[in-house]
């Protein structure tokens, strides 16, 4: 299917998401936020499978003029009826909405099974972890992300360990690494009180956010929580792909569950420490965290296990403490405590946190598609694709 010009609007992104908007607010959100003040911005997510008589697109307009696509599919579809009836409800979707230029924003290869048979001005993909890694991953995935590479004309990676991992697959690569939203993450810096749900936890409180799944040290977790029974841990962020009967229930583990991203500054300012406990597996192994910037900006100190994008720039730096035992995290913990003058800190941080804003970000990811779309488009399509390679 060839797009035709349609209007002189905005030209046309369609961002095709494994992360739903409404969920954990980071990268995606962050960056296509920023977009939609230059471009008209579709946000597809992927299908729910429920009691619906035929298949439908649920429409939901965001208040930065985002509109998100939700495809609704009969829960006894198959497999390839579920991918048929999904392309047919894009392509009649983009039928009426076209523009001048259309650009595709990938951040998922599944995406493809449903849009490759469109022709879009320019086609971005912004790797920001290593899908085919993580917990109930698509069999297929490693496949549909050497066609993405192959129809892509810019490729972003959302750090420094997954450029390495990338960087020979794609001509035009480059690395993004997180980026952080300063001016809302210092308000902890200066609040004064816990919100009205986390006022009863005494201090001293050592604090995570994040999605809590099998990237987690939940063994690392209970350790320190055992063996510091008056330190209370604060864990924010909805549970996924764990059972949560298999979460620590300790009496100074306080699970949390999800907040919303505007509240995020206010718990953080009651947290002395906060804590990065991830696992060291198959999952993290490529993982940047865009955490870590916001706890820095937030002028919370921190410890983390030994990610590699987090011992590099962060702890070889000596901005973020890295421990790989409970006994380590532990030690590491109790020496930021103890620090009553963070001023050098702090100044070390907020230098290094200058110029790594997601503004900043998006104007070079934002300069790179321009020049993408300059420089024109192959029409043809470089692989023989067909349907059965997404089923």
């Amino acid at each position: 299917m060839n797009f035709h010009p349609a209007s002189s609007q905005l030209p046309l992104l369609v961002c095709f998401s494994h992360l739903r908007w409404n969920f954990v607010y980071q990268r995606p959100q962050h960056l296509i936020t920023r977009a939609a003040k230059q471009f008209n911005v579709i946000f597809v997510e992927e299908p729910l499978h429920e009691s619906v008589a035929a298949p439908g697109l649920r429409q939901e307009l965001t208040p930065e003029g985002i509109r998100v696509l939700t495809p609704l599919i009969p829960i006894s579809f198959t497999v390839k009826q579920s991918l048929s009836s999904q392309r047919l409800l894009l392509e009649d979707f983009l039928q009426t909405e076209t523009r001048e230029r259309v650009i595709f924003w990938y951040y998922t290869p599944t995406a493809l099974a449903i849009s490759y048979h469109l022709l879009p001005d320019a086609v971005i993909y912004d790797c920001m972890d290593e899908l085919s890694l993580f917990k109930m991953a698509p069999p297929t995935l490693r496949e549909l992300e050497r066609h993405l590479f192959g129809r892509a004309d810019v490729v972003f990676t959302g750090g420094h360990a997954l450029f390495e991992a990338k960087r020979h697959y794609h001509h035009n690569i480059y690395e993004f690494p997180s980026s952080v939203d300063v001016g809302h993450f210092s308000k902890a810096r200066s609040s004064k009180s816990s919100p009205q749900d986390a006022a009863h936890i005494k201090r001293p409180q050592i604090g995570f956010f994040g999605v809590i799944d099998e990237r987690m040290d939940l063994e690392l977790l209970a350790g320190m929580a055992a063996a510091r029974r008056d330190w209370q841990f604060v864990m924010i962020g909805p549970v996924v792909k764990v059972d949560p009967g298999s979460l620590p229930d300790h009496d100074n583990i306080h699970w949390m569950g999800p907040r919303p991203y505007s509240a995020l500054p206010d718990y953080i300012g009651s947290w002395d420490v906060g804590l990065m406990p991830f696992a060291i597996n198959d999952a993290t192994r490529f993982i940047s965290p865009t955490k870590t910037l916001e706890f820095l900006a937030a002028g919370c100190p921190v410890v983390s296990t030994p990610i590699t994008d987090v011992v590099t720039p962060y702890g070889v730096r000596g901005l973020v403490e890295i421990a790989a035992t409970v006994g380590e995290a532990l030690e590491c913990t109790e020496r930021l405590m103890l620090q009553e003058d963070r001023t050098q800190w702090l100044q070390a941080v907020d230098a290094y946190l200058a110029g790594r804003s997601w503004d900043a970000t998006w104007a070079e990811m934002h300069a790179h598609i321009e020049k993408c779309l300059r420089h024109g488009r192959r029409r043809a399509v470089a692989q023989d694709l067909r349907e059965a390679a997404y089923v």
